[in-house]
């Protein structure tokens, strides 16, 4: 056995032989970037070990080392609005399963309202960062890792929370968050046909899964592989437009979520933006913690904590583009003579643009592609909902003069602060029917949809401001 002493952290950690630096970090729980499961391509799990940087997760364990683990990744979140501190007679936990954060709110089941909540990142982050990810990782290991570290996080939540008295827990997240949560095998979605195991409600014991202080749990459902109870909820959240109208729910992430719906049909797809958002295959990438670029404009950037710039994450990403195609120093199809700094050491790429292009790409033409689909004009929408976790800090026009959003959509876009939490919180306090939703949905597949392909190419271009 080897000792690893974690520098700054007094504590000492003991591996294998020949073991992954990664494999030990994750056995013990150590919160660490990891975004591309493991292949060795993204560099976001670059540690100090021993003075030298060193990919962890390529790093083998041969002797006694010193490592020295990042300073901060406490994910900037999007609020859900004011807690009351009121505690009420009948209460209820509400447990938000995103990709990248866990939200868990105790509510007042008789206000409707949040009493509190606890924020955290999702230590599923250490396997990978995004769904299909964590697909690949569990097919080749199993679930039990990833159960345990969030059922693990949950537990240190519930207790953070003081709620070890209540017992109903309503649980919502995207379809593989939800397998994982419940240890079920995601593995046929990582192929085609895309398989789930199960999209229906849910209703378990909470001791089922290692939940110690809470009775019940209830998931809620989902409509496909890759659009899930996180739709589910928000759509129930932002409700249903008038008779004659329709409205679209965008969820951002790397399988951006859509739905064009009305009250009598819903369309819906999952559009593969790639992991840009998260800040993967961006050279000066990272997610919205201390130091990362969250906006940036000709008159200088402002960084997560206010502190030393270190990267750039998907609100900063956004406005730099938006800031290059003003200033000319990309054309329309994307081509920079020299990187373009945006802070000092935080530059933008060729690549980095191409990488923004293929996400906004594959965004704005899943919508256009439901438009026709359902046979209608942006004419004949009403609103159209923005949510993920950065929506609520984006520059809406910054959105719309890169293409990442349809132009058609401009003075209708507005942006949801956590819609699957609150979505998630209506459901738990008025146990409303969801049928509606489930019952019309129809997923369009944009592998088949001939149109999405025709727009992609296109909407890759930039049009000029």
């Amino acid at each position: 056995m080897h000792k690893i002493t974690l520098k700054g952290d007094n504590r000492i950690l003991y591996a294998h032989d020949g073991e992954l630096l990664s494999r030990v970090l994750m056995r013990h729980s150590l919160k660490f970037e990891h975004p591309c499961g493991g292949r060795g391509t993204c560099g976001k799990c670059t540690l100090r070990v021993n003075g030298k940087e060193e990919l962890s997760c390529k790093y083998t364990v041969r002797g006694d080392i010193e490592v020295e683990l990042a300073d901060s990744f406490n994910i900037q979140t999007a609020s859900i609005g004011e807690e009351t501190g009121k505690a009420t007679e009948n209460m209820c936990l509400c447990f938000d399963i995103g990709t990248t954060t866990l939200v868990l709110a105790l509510v007042s089941c008789d206000e409707g309202s949040v009493v509190k909540s606890v924020t955290r990142n999702n230590p599923q982050r250490a396997f990978a960062l995004d769904v299909m990810s964590r697909i690949e990782y569990a097919t080749k290991n199993g679930t039990e890792d990833m159960q345990r570290v969030l059922i693990d996080e949950l537990n240190s939540m519930l207790k953070e929370l003081g709620a070890e008295d209540i017992d109903k827990l309503f649980v919502a997240g995207n379809t593989t968050m939800l397998h994982l949560f419940l240890g079920v095998d995601p593995s046929k979605m990582g192929h085609a046909p895309y398989t789930p195991e199960f999209l229906d409600l849910k209703e378990l014991g909470a001791k089922e899964l290692g939940i110690k202080t809470v009775d019940t749990v209830t998931a809620l459902p989902g409509i496909s592989a890759f659009v899930g109870a996180d739709i589910v909820a928000g759509l129930n959240y932002v409700g249903m437009p008038t008779e004659d109208k329709y409205s679209i729910l965008v969820d951002l992430g790397t399988n951006a979520e859509i739905v064009l719906y009305s009250k009598h049909k819903l369309y819906c797809t999952a559009a593969a933006a790639g992991p840009c958002f998260e800040g993967v295959n961006i050279s000066c990438g990272m997610s919205a913690v201390d130091g990362a670029v969250y906006s940036c404009t000709g008159n200088g950037f402002k960084t997560v904590g206010n502190t030393k710039p270190k990267g750039i994450c998907a609100t900063g990403l956004i406005d730099a583009m938006a800031l290059m195609l003003e200033g000319e120093y990309i054309d329309e199809t994307g081509f920079m003579e020299t990187p373009f700094e945006i802070a000092p050491r935080v530059t933008i790429t060729r690549e980095d643009v191409r990488q923004f292009q293929l996400a906004k790409g594959a965004i704005c033409s899943a919508i256009y592609a439901l438009v026709k689909k359902a046979g209608i004009s942006f004419k004949d929408i009403d609103k159209v909902y923005v949510a993920g976790g950065f929506s609520s800090k984006m520059n809406v026009g910054n959105a719309l003069l890169t293409g990442l959003l349809p132009i058609e959509a401009g003075g209708k876009i507005y942006t949801v602060d956590n819609s699957c939490l609150k979505g998630l919180i209506k459901y738990a306090c008025e146990k409303n029917e969801l049928n509606l939703i489930l019952d019309n949905a129809e997923y369009v597949d944009l592998a088949m949809d001939g149109y999405f392909g025709e727009l992609f190419i296109e909407n890759m271009i930039f049009k000029k401001p």
